[in-house]
């Protein structure tokens, strides 16, 4: 059985949790302008693999917005990086060699529940990466995973289509925010980790929220949620679950278990093969950003992704694409 999260009592209860609105909780994110994105020694000379990035289903992120600086990393490091502007279908992934699709949602409009991705689009992704195609596939937390959930089906990946979090080491609030490292026992063991050399090794990574992976058979783990993670189904039970927590609430630990189911020692990345091809899936997409995150009233404005100092997202990133490109065994 899965440890709980035992918050401890406090004087008041759960009647007296309030739900933080207005500026205090408002938050905008945009790319860093001011992120080094040049390789010092890039993999590929000019024109290298082409990356496509899916910028065809309400993306979230996209080469010019909030992956910009994604992009501009893998141009440095001498890929060819398209923009996917069009519906997917497997005469346009046969000029592809990596196809990155971070955060799709359904059309604008469209009923909840409805996927991002048709299933004549799925078939195609599928077909593709089992010929030999190279897959990344990014869904963050709700509404993401449940947009991405029936392509991910297609890999044997079950999305937990919620919000993750844990208790920080005091007990006294809640962290969103997750570093996995070798020092903490939850990174996995994959040439994506390792790198070319002991110069590209990843030891330390840091995500923002997120959802939950399970990891299909065959499957290799490259980011693992601490024993003590849990899964809340959208932001409002996320922020619920916070002020009882911070506040001590005596119901607190009912609440927790109403609310939220645990996740411990599922993934939040793992890599596979699938017939000839390569698939990285990931639950967090800040990760591979380089963003300014503004919040509050004044804002404060924080790195988040590449650009914060201390975790090696960054070489993650051009490991990543170094596998999926083949350009690592």
């Amino acid at each position: 059985m899965l440890p709980r999260c035992r918050i401890a009592g406090a004087a008041f209860t759960v009647a007296a949790i309030a739900v933080p609105a207005g500026p205090a909780a408002a938050q905008t994110q945009t790319s860093d302008p001011d992120f080094d994105a040049s390789v010092e020694k890039p993999a590929y000379a000019a024109d290298g693999p082409v990356v496509v990035i899916d910028e065809a289903h309400a993306n979230f992120h996209t080469s010019t917005g909030r992956y910009r600086p994604f992009a501009e990393l893998l141009r440095n490091d001498g890929y060819t990086v398209v923009a996917g502007k069009s519906p997917i279908d497997r005469d346009g992934l046969d000029a592809t060699d990596v196809f990155v699709i971070s955060n799709a949602l359904p059309p604008p409009g469209a009923a909840p529940g409805t996927p991002a991705f048709t299933e004549r689009e799925s078939d195609a992704i599928e077909d593709w990466v089992r010929g030999g195609g190279s897959l990344l596939l990014i869904a963050d937390h709700a509404p993401f995973g449940s947009a991405a959930e029936s392509l991910g089906r297609r890999f044997g990946v079950t999305m937990g289509k919620g919000w993750v979090w844990d208790v920080r080491e005091a007990g006294a609030s809640i962290e969103t925010r997750f570093v996995t490292s070798r020092e903490n026992g939850l990174l996995g063991t994959h040439p994506v980790l390792r790198g070319r050399d002991a110069s590209e090794e990843v030891r330390s990574l840091k995500a923002f929220s997120g959802q939950s992976l399970n990891v299909p058979p065959g499957a290799s783990v490259l980011m693992k949620l601490s024993e003590t993670a849990r899964e809340v189904r959208n932001r409002t039970d996320l922020e619920t679950v916070r002020a009882a927590v911070a506040g001590r609430a005596a119901a607190a630990n009912d609440l927790i278990d109403e609310l939220s189911e645990p996740v411990g020692g599922l993934a939040q990345g793992i890599a596979m093969t699938f017939g000839a091809g390569r698939v990285v899936v990931l639950g967090e997409a800040a990760m591979l950003s380089a963003q300014v995150s503004r919040r509050g009233d004044p804002p404060t404005a924080t790195p988040m992704g590449m650009n914060e100092p201390g975790n090696d997202n960054r070489q993650f990133v051009l490991n990543t694409l170094h596998w999926l490109s083949g350009l690592l065994h």
